[in-house]
C-alpha cells in the first residue's frame, strides 16, 4: 500500500497569560492507504491538538505549530497556503467532531450543511448536490432520507445526529477520515451501532481512519494499529494485537488493566493509575509518567525516554520497556 500520510516529530504549544502549554511534544507515526489508526489516551493528552494541528485548524493565538512536519500525499499540509489548505479539508481528508449538537449549525437545514460541501470542493449544481447529499443520508442508515433534507438538527436523535456528521464527511469521498471520540456523547447501544457503521463505510469506501479514543476497549476491533499518547508524547506504538499482548510501557499497561473484564466479580476493584496527569506549562525534562510509574529508576527523572523499537512494529518509549513483562500487572514493580 501507498503511504498516504506521514506525520514527523509534530510540536504544537498554546501561549497563554500563565505560561507556554507543550501540548504536543515531537509526536511521529504514519499512515497507509486504506490503513486504521487508533490514537488513545486520557483526556488532556493532545490527541485532538495533534489532529487538528494535522487538518491545520489550532487556534491562533494563543495555538502554534512550532515544528515538525505533516506529509499528506506527498505535499507538507504546514507549507501550503491557507486557500490550498481549505481545498484539502473536507476534500480529501474530512473529520467527526466529538459533539453533533454543537458541530451542526441549528438555524440551517441538514439539507444545507450537507451541500455546501459538495458545491463547493465537487462543483455540483443545486440538484447534483440534493440528490448526493440524499444518497449519503440513506448510506448512513437514516430513513426517509430525501424528505429529512429539509430538518434542522434538533429534529434529530443524537446517535441520528452523528450519522448526519459521518455523512457530511464523507460526501466528498476522502481519504483520510478522522474520527474525534464520535461516540462520546452517545449512549452505549448507539455507540455500538456507530462503531459498526464506520467500520462497514471503511470497507466500502476505502478510505484510510483515524480514530481517537480514551476507551482501549473501543479500537480493539476497530483499527489496525494503535499509537497510545500521554502528555502531548507518544508513548506506545504498535499493531493493536500486539499491543493487548505484549504491552511495553507501564501506562499501556495501567490503561489495559482498568478495563472491566468479563469474567471480573462485582465485587473485585478495577485497577487505577494513582496521581495526576503533569501540568503542559513545565517544559519536560523527564519520563512524563515517571511520577505515577512503579516501575520508575532515576535516570526516568533525568531524560525524556525516545521513542524506540521493541519489537517488528513495535515503539515504546520507556527506560524498562525490556524488562517489563507481558504478566506484569500495573503498580508490581519488577
Amino acid at each position: 500500500m501507498a503511504r498516504l500520510l506521514e506525520v514527523n516529530d509534530l510540536v504544537t504549544r498554546f501561549y497563554t497569560e500563565d505560561g507556554v502549554v507543550h501540548a504536543v511534544n515531537g509526536i511521529s507515526y504514519t499512515l497507509d492507504e486504506g490503513e486504521s489508526l487508533g490514537l488513545v489516551g486520557e483526556s488532556g493528552c493532545g490527541k485532538s491538538v495533534s489532529v487538528l494541528s494535522v487538518m491545520r485548524l489550532i487556534p491562533s493565538p494563543p495555538g502554534r505549530i512550532d515544528g515538525g512536519e505533516v506529509i499528506y500525499n506527498g505535499r507538507n499540509l504546514l507549507k501550503i497556503s491557507g486557500e490550498e489548505m481549505r481545498s484539502v479539508r473536507g476534500r480529501e481528508i474530512a473529520m467527526i467532531f466529538q459533539d453533533p449538537m454543537t458541530s451542526l449549525n441549528p438555524v440551517l437545514t441538514i439539507g444545507r450543511q450537507l451541500t455546501e460541501g459538495l458545491k463547493l470542493h465537487l462543483g455540483m449544481n443545486d440538484s447534483q448536490a440534493k440528490a448526493r447529499a440524499a444518497e449519503m443520508l440513506e448510506l448512513v442508515g437514516i430513513p426517509n432520507a430525501a424528505d429529512r433534507l429539509s430538518d434542522y438538527p434538533h429534529q434529530f436523535s443524537g446517535g441520528m445526529r452523528q450519522r448526519v456528521m459521518i455523512a457530511m464527511a464523507l460526501s466528498c469521498n476522502p481519504s483520510l477520515l478522522i474520527a474525534d471520540e464520535p461516540t462520546t456523547a452517545l449512549d452505549v447501544t448507539i455507540q455500538a451501532q456507530i462503531v459498526e457503521l464506520v467500520k462497514q463505510l471503511q470497507d466500502k469506501l476505502g478510505m484510510a481512519i483515524i480514530w481517537i479514543t480514551h476507551d482501549l476497549g473501543v479500537v480493539a476491533g476497530m483499527v489496525e494499529k494503535v499509537a497510545v499518547m500521554y502528555a502531548g508524547f507518544i508513548v506506545e506504538m504498535a499493531p493493536v494485537h500486539t499491543l493487548y499482548k505484549k504491552r511495553r510501557h507501564p501506562y499501556t499497561l495501567g490503561l489495559l488493566e482498568s478495563i472491566p473484564k468479563l469474567d471480573q466479580s462485582e465485587h473485585q476493584r478495577l485497577a487505577t493509575i494513582k496521581g495526576l496527569p503533569p501540568d503542559l506549562l513545565e517544559k519536560p525534562t523527564q519520563c512524563s509518567f515517571a511520577p505515577r510509574c512503579p516501575y520508575a529508576i532515576e535516570k526516568c527523572w533525568q531524560e525524556v525516554p525516545e521513542l524506540m523499537p521493541s519489537g517488528p512494529n513495535h515503539y515504546t518509549a520507556c527506560w524498562r520497556s525490556e524488562e517489563i513483562r507481558d504478566d506484569m500487572h500495573f503498580g508490581e514493580p519488577i
